[in-house]
């Protein structure tokens, strides 16, 4: 099951297209920085600030995070089945929740090749983890290639990417409500697996979707098969141990999981108090458009989901390891400058993402159809749904 490199996404490649970036100067003070200007530095230099051992890919440290996440969900599996009662429960579904999510980060550090150098075991660990949380690895990882590939760009995005002011007008009522009104978006992911978003076609199970060309059609069938056989896997428990113990045990945390994914991969794209540039065109290069994430501090959760919250640095360079992008992301900072925006320090519980996720939900609609810089707007009847549902 050896997959390709990810390499395509590196800035190296990006570098070689001609993706660096021209200084601007005059930028002195908070209130006049212009986060849509392009940088005075180039990739380059974030690169040459970056410790080298922060690049180093250790296997048997990553393995031994894949162990350590297995072995706390199999001890949650049976201390569920141990009290088995409507006080344990709710705690069992948000730790186990926590702990698919934490999977899928491995699962994703395997897609972008941050696991090991080795691309074999890279796919068999990634199949493993992915599969065990029902996503497709090889047709998840493409796309979220695509998403590396083209982060910031309204075109060509795959993640949460904004839609054009005349595909928002023209969604149905129905679906502006199940996009934009909470708590529907947070359980979009596995409808994302299968339909995309809004303006986009195809599918991560389907080997001829446009997401794919084709020498990456065995890679996709592989990853469905493999999705297909735990799938069937969990239907014959449900006959074995019944439907309703399966989703105390297996179809609530999976809920809670999708919660986890499509919050944190949204927090990262949007919400930050002052509005952030989409790009499109000549305006759009692949720093720019990373400098358009967002770090999250996430309280005691970043080290159970191995960092993610880490972000910026991460699409930047995605093959740096999770478990360096922390020291990475500090000595990085004296060059992003400006460009870097400090999280908010959390509690140990990130209750405060909760506020920034509604208004951000709230506000963030639809970009112009035209202009090769963009920002939010907010669709006004939407908007006066939320504060009307608010005050109800």
């Amino acid at each position: 099951m050896s997959s390709p490199s990810v390499e395509e996404s590196s800035p190296q490649v990006m570098e070689r297209k001609g993706e660096q970036m021209n200084g601007v100067h005059g930028i002195h003070t908070q209130h006049d920085f212009d986060p849509s200007a392009a940088p005075p530095f180039r990739i380059a230099e974030i690169r040459a600030a970056i410790p080298n051992h922060c690049w180093v890919k250790n296997p048997w440290r990553s393995m031994s995070y894949v162990f350590t996440d297995i072995l706390v969900v199999f001890v949650l599996v049976a201390a569920a089945l141990y009290f088995n009662n409507w006080y344990f429960w709710p705690l069992y579904w948000v730790g186990q929740g926590t702990m698919f999510w934490a999977l899928f980060v491995l699962g994703h550090d395997c897609g972008h090749g941050s696991f090991s150098d080795n691309p074999t075991l890279n796919s068999v660990v990634g199949h493993i983890l992915h599969s065990s949380i029902l996503v497709p690895y090889h047709g998840w990882r493409i796309s979220h290639r695509t998403h590396h590939q083209n982060h910031g760009n309204v075109e060509n995005d795959e993640s949460w990417v904004p839609l054009p002011e005349k595909i928002y007008k023209n969604l149905k009522i129905k679906t502006r409500l199940l996009r934009f009104i909470l708590p529907f978006p947070l359980f979009a992911y596995p409808i994302y697996l299968w339909l995309r978003t809004p303006g986009k076609k195809g599918s991560h199970f389907n080997p001829y979707s446009d997401l794919f060309v084709p020498n990456e059609r065995k890679f996709v069938m592989t990853s469905t098969a493999c999705w297909t056989v735990v799938a069937s896997f969990l239907v014959y428990l449900c006959f074995l141990i019944g439907p309703l113990q399966m989703l105390k045990l297996y179809g609530v945390p999976h809920l809670i999981f999708a919660v986890w994914l499509d919050g944190v991969t949204y927090l990262h794209h949007h919400g930050y108090k002052q509005k952030l540039p989409w790009y499109r065109g000549k305006e759009w290069s692949y720093l720019r458009g990373a400098l358009t994430t967002i770090d999250r501090d996430y309280g005691l959760f970043n080290k159970i989901h191995h960092d993610i919250g880490t972000h910026v640095i991460h699409h930047i360079f995605p093959q740096i390891p999770h478990y360096h992008l922390v020291e990475a992301t500090e000595a990085a900072k004296a060059v992003l400058g400006k460009y870097y925006r400090e999280p908010k320090k959390s509690g140990p519980i990130p209750f405060y993402l909760l506020n920034t996720l509604l208004r951000s939900f709230k506000e963030d609609h639809f970009v112009s159809d035209t202009g090769d810089i963009v920002y939010y707007q907010t669709d006004k009847d939407l908007y006066k749904f939320y504060k009307t549902t608010k005050s109800a």
